[in-house]
């Protein structure tokens, strides 16, 4: 770096420091965390294109557009921080996204402060949207008589719904999976609904929350205003129905929630 582009870099950053040293602080924190676990994989400006990208599949989610599948909010608004701190925390099962379980509170606060300052959205307010409230799953759902009942409709629903992306069968093999491509172009292949593991939970509670929410960036949109909660939880009850055992673990560990 220049001489003179770094003195100017350094009054500026001094500048800062004496007008809003906490929040400076805090970005300079986020941004050495990033930069030790993030930047490998997401890229030095966010973009998803770090040095081991090429060779992971699915690609790392770009920061730039504030873009992000896991949220409890509605489609076309920004995650919760509670939602960021959910998707660090535990990572995303199935992809390169480790769980990140070491970073203190203070740590995560740091971090999205750092990944917000990637993306334009978040400094507009009509972009925040408040949490959904999602019902917990009905009382049906644990009863297996019930549930099966209940599941001949979502069977049903699923088909008409569902199954030309995730295939008849919930194992993400359907007729118009192969042409599937997310916001960036890449390959964005549906979910095998039948893993034990699903990116995004593979709670009930998860399931319904990824049908109301949709997954941004992605073809799997919000059936927010096309299927009621009797309906959505109909279908779960046949997507739990599909489900694969999971397999053992290592050492007896149990695998993240």
């Amino acid at each position: 770096m220049a001489l003179l582009p770094a003195l100017l870099l350094l009054l500026g950053c001094g500048a800062l420091m004496a007008q809003q040293p906490d929040a400076l602080a805090q970005y300079l924190q986020g941004r050495f965390l990033y930069q030790q676990h993030c930047q490998l994989c997401h890229g030095e400006r966010g973009d998803g294109r770090g040095e081991m990208a090429a060779g992971l599949q699915p690609k790392p989610r770009s920061l730039r557009q504030g873009w992000f599948k896991y949220r409890s909010t509605p489609s076309g608004f920004l995650p919760s921080d509670d939602d960021l701190r959910h998707s660090i925390a535990n990572g995303i099962s199935n992809t390169a996204m480790g769980a990140f379980r070491q970073f203190s509170e203070e740590d995560l606060d740091a971090l999205l402060v750092y990944l917000k300052s990637f993306s334009r959205r978040w400094r507009k307010p009509d972009q925040i949207g408040k949490v959904m409230s999602l019902p917990e799953p009905p009382s049906w759902l644990e009863n297996k008589g019930h549930a099966a009942t209940q599941a001949v409709a979502g069977a049903r629903l699923f088909t008409q719904h569902c199954s030309a992306c995730h295939g008849a069968k919930a194992d993400g093999r359907g007729p118009a999976a192969a042409m599937l491509r997310d916001a960036w172009g890449e390959p964005s292949p549906p979910a095998d609904l039948r893993q034990p593991f699903l990116r995004n939970g593979e709670r009930a509670k998860d399931l319904y929350r990824t049908l109301a929410t949709g997954l941004e960036g992605t073809a799997m949109i919000s059936f927010e205003s096309v299927l009621s909660p009797q309906q959505r939880w109909q279908i779960i009850a046949w997507i739990l129905l599909q489900r694969l055992p999971a397999p053992p673990t290592l050492g007896g560990s149990k695998p993240r929630p």
